[in-house]
């Protein structure tokens, strides 16, 4: 299985990038996708999650210091999960990771996730 983040860059505050995380190796419709992001010298935390082909009716996770701001999504015909980023602050600035578990819901918590990718990094200059 992997995991191939890329998207990553410098911005100055106040604008967007978009993250992408292609997956292989793995049946990527009945996985549920996350993105977390690690600061130096922090925890990785969560940003966002999406569930499976089996979340109906369901809605994607964030965490308040995003929300309104990202937007996650999916397309699993190209086996991607996506992380739209608006408004970006200075303390958005960490590695943002994708990570994958099977299951139809996501979840917050990184050690439910079986797949990580490697991480790219974004840099939010004021």
């Amino acid at each position: 299985v992997q995991l191939q983040a890329s998207g990553g860059g410098l911005v100055q505050a106040g604008g967007s990038l978009t993250l992408s995380c292609a997956a292989s190796g793995l049946t990527f419709s009945v996985y549920a996708m996350a993105w977390f992001r690690q600061a130096p010298g922090k925890e990785r935390e969560f940003v966002a999650a999406i569930g499976s082909v089996g979340w109906i009716n369901g809605v994607p996770e964030y965490p308040d210091s995003v929300k309104d701001r990202f937007t996650i999504s999916r397309d699993n015909r190209e086996n991607t999960v996506y992380l739209q980023m608006n408004s970006l602050k200075p303390e958005d600035t960490a590695v943002y990771y994708c990570a994958a578990r099977r299951s139809v819901v996501g979840g917050t918590e990184k050690e439910r996730y079986t797949y990580w990718g490697q991480g790219t990094l974004v840099t939010v200059s004021s």
